[in-house]
């Protein structure tokens, strides 16, 4: 008789995975647009990435959350932020990776695409740290719209170096920045900010008075905050400590007890005279920040796409050991059908976010056609693959049964976290209407049709998918009800489109019928009998 305490049948943990060279999805997406196959960096942070190093900062660093110290021991306003010790491993391997603002200033071929994938294999390990990251790469386009902002900030942003100390930024071996935007009554409709900001008579110096209610990451070094100035909604850059050494009012009220995203600080602030800059003209605030808005965005769907891959390969690994009913559970054809599903969920997520990153480094180098892609795209990819991560994740986490339902697993921190990046820099509602302003543009449907139109010929049921599409594309200006709907459908012939071109053809097959011929359930697992489960399943890992 088999020995009742002995543990048998249990999928060993996680490991000796590199989460780069042994992404065939992600390899499949570069390859069109950059020859990273081998590149030395991404395959250092993929093999750190799936290191049982690695992974195990995760979970203290999650379930230690960090703590809000306002005073000292003798009474003086500090407004500081206390971390786990993982938290400050994580962050200051993004930061080494150059994860954060470094693509700014390198010289090398195809910066923010290779960047962009590293924040995608990084993101695998613990997501919430990934805000002040984002952050930071994110405030770069905004700063230069100062020139000499810009020469004070950006070269540290884009240092390598992960310096807490609170110091001036001249003094600091890097800095990472942050931004203000949401109030209390307003929301995503900044324009309803009633923050205020009074010229000081000197020069670009603005007295703040308000508030931030929700203020991420408010231990960086800088942030880029809405007021409203005498002309109008004003962006101004706010450093946490001035020139001379003196901290500048910044009053930290509390921290946010959120959902998941435990890791990182969410707080409320509020401004009593606090010193700013002002970036931009007055009135042009919404203008100014919105190129921040826009790469924070990326990285919403860079991070979603990452959230799907991981929930993935835990499925499959556990999956791959664990025996049920007479054999494995992956060579069940139920359960094939479900990670076929997840899949190709997770690799059409993966596609297009890596075809927003490349679209970045070509319109910066000129390319008209690739920012009006990016126009349109954007949004696109972040109502789409925002929206379908939790649903993804929750599945993924099925698959493991019990097991996956245990902190120790890591999924619930996963399943925790899927949701945020739907809500964070505009909910779903805001950027399918972001959609329809971007059509109001024709370079934005011709970049859409020239994107999708790749691959017309190839499968006729995305041919028909793209037509139904121009159809109900009739009168824009009407079609705000059906602003999700359509949303998701444009979406989906991109990403169909890509997958198409550069996946293999059960992969694309797969997709097209499930996602815009109809032929699927609704729910993962649902996919046609005709599908090749194994080979889709194989490419995961």
């Amino acid at each position: 008789m088999a020995d009742p305490f002995a543990v048998t049948n249990q999928a060993p943990p996680l490991r000796g995975v590199n989460f780069f060279t042994q992404d065939t999805a992600l390899g499949d997406a570069l390859r069109p647009f950059a020859d990273l196959t081998a590149d030395p960096g991404l395959t250092a942070i993929g093999a750190l990435a799936g290191s049982p190093e690695a992974l195990a900062h995760a979970l203290p660093a999650n379930q230690n959350p960090p703590v809000l110290k306002t005073h000292d021991r003798y009474g003086r306003r500090i407004d500081e932020v206390e971390f786990h010790p993982s938290w400050h491993w994580l962050m200051e391997r993004a930061v080494g990776f150059g994860l954060q603002a470094a693509p700014w200033t390198s010289t090398a071929a195809s910066p923010h695409l290779t960047r962009a994938a590293g924040f995608y294999l990084w993101s695998q390990v613990e997501p919430g740290h990934g805000c002040p990251i984002s952050m930071t790469y994110a405030a770069v386009p905004a700063l230069r719209a100062s020139e000499h902002l810009a020469a004070e900030w950006i070269p540290g942003l884009a240092a390598t170096a992960y310096d807490v100390r609170r110091l001036p930024a001249a003094e600091k071996a890097g800095v990472l920045a942050g931004m203000g935007m949401t109030e209390k009554q307003g929301g995503s409709d900044v324009r309803a900010n009633l923050t205020t900001a009074t010229p000081s008579g000197n020069g670009d110096e603005y007295l703040l008075n308000g508030h931030k209610w929700f203020c991420s990451a408010p231990q960086v070094d800088v942030f880029l905050v809405l007021a409203q100035a005498p002309e109008g909604l004003s962006c101004f850059v706010v450093p946490r400590v001035l020139a001379d050494g003196n901290r500048n009012t910044f009053a930290l009220q509390r921290l946010k007890d959120k959902l998941g995203n435990r890791s990182n600080a969410s707080s409320e602030v509020e401004f009593h005279n606090t010193l700013g800059y002002r970036l931009g003209d007055e009135g042009a605030g919404v203008r100014t920040i919105i190129e921040m808005v826009a790469a924070t965005r990326l990285d919403c769907v860079l991070g979603s796409a990452a959230l799907m891959r991981r929930a993935l390969v835990e499925a499959t690994w556990h999956t791959s050991y664990r025996s049920a009913f007479g054999g494995l559970l992956r060579d069940k054809p139920a359960m094939r059908n479900v990670l076929a599903d997840l899949a190709i969920e997770s690799e059409a997520a993966t596609a297009l976010a890596i075809r927003l990153a490349a679209a970045v480094d070509a319109a910066l180098a000129g390319d008209e056609q690739a920012a009006a892609f990016r126009r349109i795209a954007l949004p696109l990819a972040k109502f789409w693959v925002c929206k379908r991560t939790p649903m993804t994740v929750a599945e993924a986490l099925e698959c493991l049964g019990g097991n996956g339902y245990v902190e120790e697993s890591g999924l619930p921190l996963l399943y925790r976290e899927s949701p945020l990046n739907s809500i964070w820099e505009g909910s779903g509602t805001v950027n399918a209407l972001d959609v329809l302003r971007a059509l109001r543009r024709p370079e934005s449907l011709e970049a859409w049709l020239t994107e999708v139109g790749a691959a017309s010929g190839a499968d006729h049921r995305l041919d028909a998918a793209v037509t139904d599409v121009l159809e109900s594309l009739a009168d824009v200006s009407e079609a705000e009800a059906g602003a999700r709907r359509l949303a998701a459908r444009m979406a989906a012939c991109l990403q169909a489109s890509l997958l198409v071109r550069h996946s293999t053809p059960d992969v694309a097959d797969a997709f097209v019928a499930s996602r815009l011929a109809g032929d699927w359930g609704g729910v993962f697992g649902t996919l046609p009998r005709t599908t090749r489960f194994s080979t889709v399943v194989d490419r995961v890992i």
